[in-house]
């Protein structure tokens, strides 16, 4: 055999290797988040009492943060009680056999997955930090915390404006001759869709950081197509919330602002992209 195509055969080798060391590597950092999404859902589980009661079924309750917030904002610009929400009064009921217990394990997934949140995306920074040159490393710095923080304040505005608005506008919307008597598991799909997605929905601004870095989108695309976007996230809140103009404008409102947010973020990057262009054409 011709020492060339051995030569070519070892460095195939070696890649092949290279891509299974990589696969391998992959692997544990997803058991890891695994483990880790099984820990905290453990521990949720075993804590479901009072989850359930000062978390889940808050909301419920008059003196929910949100509901004082709202109550003390009205008498402070002279309205009185006049914007004061007063929840309606409603009972939860389990229609299935096993559908309290099957929903109390999902609210734990749930709530070990939001709680894991910040290891995996670790876990996924650890992947792909050796593959990242030290200008890449430097401008990706703080990618953890920044989201992190992303996710936790889009479940916390879930959490606290758009569920108790589209909670009291569903168990208050009425027909005559109907009962409205919400199944438990009803109740927990309606939360968890409230708060998790618009976790995932806040992460817009470091979408557009990493497109704008490899520059697939650029802030002229962005200015251009300004209005086709407010139109998108306008939908996109309607998906998320049921059929409710005050609910969808509130989560509409902040979702366009983190639009407005990216283009900024998108021109600082655009601008660094063309700095360093520029300085590789003058070094040449």
């Amino acid at each position: 055999m011709p020492l060339d195509q051995v030569d070519v055969d070892a460095l195939t080798e070696e890649k092949e290797m290279s891509f299974l060391d990589h696969v391998e590597e992959l692997r544990w950092h997803i058991i890891r988040s695994c483990v880790s999404v099984l820990v905290f859902t453990i521990a949720a589980f075993v804590a479901s009492v009072p989850i359930f009661k000062h978390i889940i079924f808050a909301p419920r309750s008059p003196d929910f943060l949100f509901y004082r917030a709202v109550c003390w904002l009205s008498n402070a610009v002279g309205l009185g009680d006049r914007l004061c929400i007063i929840p309606k009064e409603f009972e939860l009921i389990g229609v299935q056999m096993g559908e309290v217990f099957l929903t109390n394990i999902k609210v734990a997934l749930m709530i070990g997955i939001a709680m894991s949140v910040p290891y995996i995306f670790w876990e996924i920074w650890r992947f792909i930090k050796p593959g990242l040159m030290d200008s890449e490393k430097k401008a990706a710095r703080g990618f953890v915390f920044v989201c992190s923080m992303l996710f936790f304040s889009g479940v916390l505005f879930g959490y606290y404006i758009i569920s108790p608005f589209t909670i009291n506008f569903l168990v208050g919307y009425e027909l005559e001759g109907v009962v409205s008597t919400p199944a438990f598991s009803s109740y927990i799909n309606y939360m968890i869709m409230f708060t998790l997605p618009t976790g995932l929905v806040f992460q817009l601004p470091v979408l557009v950081y990493f497109l704008s870095k490899i520059g697939i989108v650029t802030p002229e695309f962005m200015r251009k197509y300004r209005r086709h976007a407010f139109i998108l996230i306008l939908l996109l809140a309607a998906v998320i919330t049921p059929p409710d103009v005050i609910t969808q404008l509130l989560i509409g409102f902040p979702l366009y602002i983190l639009y407005e947010a990216s283009i900024f973020i998108s021109k600082r990057v655009h601008k660094k992209n063309q700095a360093v262009e520029k300085t590789k054409r003058l070094s040449k």
